[in-house]
């Protein structure tokens, strides 16, 4: 759009000033034909001795007249009309040119001739010269044939306007796709690489030498990236599963000698330091976990989300049960899809259930409802997952940190669990492209939400459309 107007900014400041200097030279050209008439009929006003004089200028006058449809007059110098030939020229608009030829001054200048008018100019030339001014000739022509030059050069020049504005956008907008491209093609990359998919790379090599430059650096950093990325995932991954065999032989080893210990102190640290080493290795399988989350490669799918409320809730029912606990989807439409990395819903509500199953007390209720953000008045939009429960809540200070790794209020440290459920399942979220939120309920509790996109995001859509122009 911005070449678009300055090609068209720059077709106007050419076309116009080249049209209306053909309309001043037109008129020029108008009052230098008719200027050269006027002074021959002065000459022949100032010949006029005899009464032959006078009627070989009347004869002359109407001729012209007849021809041209022009109207002549010529009158003296106290402005009384010697002859006539044609209709009376208007007293105003012969007022100044006839004062001027009277002083001895002959018409220079004529209103321009536009398409549109005027429809005659007037024009004088003195009778006699200098001292012996005797009158003038006045005369009133008609623009018609004037106009009619005009009005064909504007509209070849318009349309030769119009041509080099039609052939100019072309080429802007040729210019333009090929600077945008690869331009378009970053924009691509780096949504993908900020919603998680370290393989994002831009592959568009067309564009000028300066944006191919960027998109070799962009891809040696998203190279590098994603190699460091993949080195400290790998070795938290590895580092995990490595201390899993010995940990195990250790619980292993403790319960083996548990039968051997004697009731007193020595039974009670034994069975502290074996509940240590079962939260160690629950943690181990939490890092694991999340190590897998952060380095998967899955593509987003859409997924049935009432499908995965409903078979979760089926099966986490009998556990809340038995532990004294209420589980009901108080509102799961059928029909709700979202976008998201595989068995994203079923994952992120298997940590949020499980959270709630920790710290709701026996005799509470948690609530599983499935929503479409536009139904709940939600500008943001997007399949919404919720679960609420009546249990003791978080302080509001505390929200934020029940996503980070490690994390447990201070009330809770003795709550088994290794605080890295609500941070695998936040993970999962922002991988599928959507978000988890955490908040109180009313008039207690926590309210833990998933938002799911309902259709491939930007990044995704843009880089599909790229692979299809590309096959």
């Amino acid at each position: 759009m911005v070449l678009t107007v300055l090609m068209g900014a720059a077709t106007l400041l050419l076309s116009v000033p080249l049209a209306e200097s053909y309309a001043s030279g037109r008129t020029e050209h108008l009052l230098l034909e008719r200027r050269a008439d006027a002074v021959r009929f002065a000459d022949l006003a100032d010949r006029g001795r005899t009464a032959a004089d006078r009627a070989e200028l009347s004869a002359e006058i109407d001729r012209y007249a007849e021809l041209y449809g022009a109207s002549v007059t010529v009158v003296d110098t106290a402005g009384r009309t010697l002859a006539r030939a044609g209709a009376r020229v208007p007293a105003d608009a012969a007022r100044d040119v006839l004062r001027r030829s009277l002083t001895g001054r002959s018409t220079e200048l004529l209103p321009t001739v536009r398409p549109w008018g005027p429809r005659r100019v007037v024009l004088a030339e003195p009778v006699g010269r200098d001292e012996r001014v005797s009158g003038a000739v006045l005369m009133a022509v008609p623009t018609a044939a004037a106009r009619r030059d005009v009005t064909v050069r504007w509209v070849v020049v318009s349309c030769g306007a119009l041509a080099a504005f039609a052939a100019a956008a072309l080429v802007a907008a040729g210019i333009t796709r090929w600077l945008m491209r690869p331009v378009r093609d970053l924009d691509r990359a780096v949504s993908r690489l900020a919603s998680g998919s370290l393989e994002a790379r831009a592959v568009s090599d067309t564009g000028p030498p300066e944006l191919r430059s960027l998109r070799r650096h962009f891809n040696g950093m998203a190279e590098a990236v994603a190699d460091s990325l993949g080195r400290q995932r790998a070795f938290v991954a590895d580092a995990s599963h490595q201390l899993r065999n010995p940990l195990a032989a250790l619980v292993l080893q403790l319960e083996n000698i548990e039968p051997h210990l004697v009731p007193g102190p020595g039974g009670r640290e034994h069975a502290r330091a074996l509940d240590e080493a079962e939260r160690l290795a629950e943690l181990l399988d939490g890092l694991l976990a999340l190590a897998r989350v952060e380095s998967g490669t899955a593509e987003r799918t859409e997924q049935d989300v009432s499908g995965a409320v409903r078979g979760r809730v089926s099966a986490w029912e009998p556990v809340f049960e038995a532990s004294g606990l209420e589980l009901v989807a108080t509102r799961v439409p059928p029909g709700v899809r979202a976008w998201g990395v595989p068995d994203a819903v079923g994952r992120v509500l298997d940590a949020a259930l499980d959270n709630a199953l920790k710290f709701v007390p026996a005799g509470g209720r948690v609530g599983v409802t499935v929503a479409v953000g536009s139904e709940r008045g939600d500008e943001a939009g997007g399949a919404v997952v919720r679960v609420e429960d009546d249990g003791p809540g978080v302080p509001a200070e505390q929200l934020p940190l029940l996503t980070r790794r490690f994390t447990r209020a201070p009330g809770h440290q003795n709550v088994p669990g290794s605080g890295l459920g609500l941070a695998i399942a936040d993970e999962i979220a922002r991988l599928s492209g959507g978000r988890l939120t955490a908040r109180g309920n009313d008039p207690h509790g926590l309210v833990v939400e998933l938002r799911l996109p309902v259709g491939p995001v930007d990044g995704e859509a843009r880089a599909g459309e790229a692979d299809a122009g590309q096959e």
